[in-house]
């Protein structure tokens, strides 16, 4: 969840002078977005754990929200859609152009969002071998998002992305997530569906839409 810099004050109980001067001794995790300040809720909460920052009580507990029922892969994708020929002569620049194609509402700013890619991509490839990746945000929450969602991008051309096989990734899944606990269940569900070799055959031959989710459908509800 992206917080501006009044959320964050109240998340601490803090003045705006002490967290300015927080950023500014480099001690919170802040991202600098078109001159102002925003920062990611799990980045800063893990922040104050580990520098034993004083929080407010229950700001760990799952609202209402988050306890809801959790999306399937084929409802996810649904939302997400599948984008073919996306173009990028490297990591950056592909990861620009995905970003680009994301179904975002129109209040999200997708240069923040490209920005949290690329970080989380710095700290570690994302490739998960055979020419896939599954880049995300190191905080999984992205604010004011209707639903989860799961995007399927084709690239143009191969990209390293430095994955351990040291394959060009030609395919990625980006998930979308309101709540921890829904990107973790996406997370896993993707991990199942991508140990299918007919699932995996269908997405490296790029297949049309309807064969994508057909065997996404098949895979995730096979027993």
């Amino acid at each position: 969840m992206r917080l501006t810099v009044r959320d964050t004050t109240q998340l601490f109980g803090v003045s705006e002078k002490t967290l300015y001067r927080w950023v500014n001794e480099g001690k919170i995790p802040a991202y600098r977005i078109n001159g102002q300040y925003r920062f990611a809720r799990s980045e800063v909460l893990e922040w104050a754990v580990a520098n034993r920052v004083a929080l407010k009580p229950g700001i760990f507990l799952e609202t209402q929200e988050e306890t809801g029922p959790l999306p399937s892969l084929e409802e996810a994708l649904e939302a997400g859609g599948i984008v073919y020929r996306v173009e990028g002569q490297d990591r950056d620049s592909a990861l620009f152009n995905i970003v680009r194609n994301l179904r975002l509402p129109p209040e999200v700013d997708k240069e923040y969002v490209y920005e949290l890619f690329r970080v989380r991509e710095m700290l570690g490839s994302t490739g998960i071998g055979d020419g896939i990746a599954i880049p995300h945000p190191r905080s999984p929450l992205i604010f004011n998002l209707p639903h989860a969602s799961l995007t399927l991008s084709f690239l143009e051309n191969p990209i390293d992305f430095g994955a351990l096989d040291e394959k060009p990734v030609f395919a990625t899944f980006t998930i979308l997530s309101q709540t921890v606990r829904g990107h973790i269940h996406l997370i896993s569900r993707l991990a199942h569906v991508l140990k299918d070799p007919l699932f995996r055959k269908v997405i490296r031959e790029q297949g049309s839409r309807e064969a994508i989710i057909a065997e996404l459908c098949r895979t995730e509800h096979r027993r």
